[in-house]
């Protein structure tokens, strides 16, 4: 499955974007943590240079705990990044952030300046709830939909610190097919954007064979099935999507089953784990910047 999701306002802010890098000192890319690789955008590796970094690992809530400390050593090990895991849930983990800044920007504390920030991220992350913590009050516009916030936006947090918002924005185009699955599964892309049928027997196959106790507990199975389409059937079954006839309804099932993991109801699932990333992390090399 190959998405091609790039609307214009996206264009518009990669530009910006770009214009505004010369005057950052440090960027900060809000990951989910559920697919660290899959919604980190390699245009903005590109575009940050030697910047510092700070990976964010959000929705650390409902990821694989184990898993998301993989990830963390993973990115801790980069040059010139470090990663902190977080829910924008807890607002005491997210008020560690500007000690993390300075920490990474040392000379412009010493010297009494401003540290100039950048936060990304791809749509849906929680980029917006995080910049609404830091800042003490609601500046940034907070939805469940993907590309709520359509501009950028300066933020003074008044602590030495200069919080530069951007619109979420997808790259040109996912040609790694499992990353283009995973972000469909997240949310961060669009449900009419989607077929929610294909994407569900991805994520239930994915399910089945990482995580089937989570399978059996919600849906109280007596037996694991034996395919991704028999356990969309019986998720339809059990869920209220029989219909006359004995007739399956999977596009209720495929929601019902999206909406568990989303919402975090099947547990704490990760995606994918450092081991996923290709060898020659050739799934988004699209990146060209006009």
């Amino acid at each position: 499955m190959a998405i091609n999701w790039f609307p214009g306002h996206m264009h518009k802010a990669r530009k910006k974007i770009k214009e505004a890098m010369p005057d950052i000192d440090l960027v900060l890319e809000v990951l989910d943590a559920r697919i660290p690789y899959s919604s980190e955008n390699p245009l903005i590796d590109e575009l940050r240079q030697n910047r510092p970094c700070i990976k964010i690992l959000n929705k650390s809530d409902l990821a694989d705990p184990i898993i998301t400390k993989c990830w963390q050593e993973h990115f801790d090990q980069l040059p010139d990044v470090r990663a902190l895991v977080l829910t924008s849930t807890q607002r005491g983990q997210v008020r560690k952030l500007p000690d993390l800044c300075r920490k990474l920007v040392p000379e412009r504390t010493a010297g009494i300046k401003t540290i100039r920030t950048m936060i990304m991220g791809i749509p849906n992350v929680g980029k917006s709830t995080i910049i609404n913590i830091l800042a003490g009050k609601n500046i940034a516009k907070v939805g469940n939909e993907p590309a709520v916030t359509k501009r950028q936006q300066r933020i003074d947090l008044d602590n030495g610190i200069v919080l530069s918002d951007t619109p979420g924005f997808l790259w040109p185009k996912i040609s790694d097919e499992n990353s283009g699955y995973r972000l469909a599964i997240s949310g961060a892309i669009k449900n009419t954007a989607i077929e929610f049928e294909d994407i569900a027997l991805f994520a239930a196959d994915y399910f089945l064979t990482n995580y089937p106790e989570q399978l059996i507990s919600r849906y109280k199975l007596k037996q694991l099935p034996g395919s991704d389409m028999a356990m969309l059937e019986e998720i339809g079954r059990k869920r209220g999507g029989l219909r006359a006839g004995g007739k399956i309804d999977l596009h209720k099932a495929s929601e019902v089953l999206l909406h568990d993991f989303r919402s975090g109801a099947l547990g704490q699932i990760s995606l994918e784990t450092p081991k996923d990333i290709p060898l020659a992390d050739e799934g988004n090399e699209d990146s060209n910047i006009d």
